[in-house]
């Protein structure tokens, strides 16, 4: 799905490197969040208040930052770097979240899109999986 998406649009022109952090985590906020909400439905049909109550608890800054401390020793240089280009970037910190948490979450999200423009969906499962662990 990913490569159809990015050659339907003609994303997959532009090298991912040339993407500022903040696009690479506003596309991979997306991409973290459709993982999570797939996972929860997994097992069919639930209430849609419940499922949202759920996936808040994952894609929320400190449950991304969780997360990162999962997967951190996983990640390749180019990765790390990836994700430290997203997480010094200078943005708007929303009153409800820890300063720490949300750079964190902004790394996490500027290395997942980094890997959607990159086309490499396993390795995105692959880090992915660790949200549940």
């Amino acid at each position: 799905m990913i490569n159809v998406i990015l050659e339907n649009l003609g994303i997959d022109k532009l090298p991912p490197e040339q993407y500022s952090p903040l696009t690479l985590a506003y596309l991979g906020d997306c991409i973290y969040e459709l993982y999570v909400r797939s996972y929860l439905v997994k097992d069919g049909n639930e209430n849609v208040n419940k499922l949202h109550k759920s996936a808040t608890t994952y894609v929320c800054c400190k449950g991304q930052a969780e997360f990162f401390r999962k997967v951190e020793s996983l990640l390749s240089e180019k990765e790390m770097s990836v994700f430290k280009r997203g997480r010094n970037t200078k943005s708007h910190v929303p009153k409800n979240s820890e300063m720490s948490d949300y750079r964190v979450a902004t790394g996490v999200e500027a290395l997942f899109g980094f890997l959607y423009l990159s086309g490499e969906e396993e390795r995105i499962c692959e880090l992915l999986k660790h949200i549940f662990d």
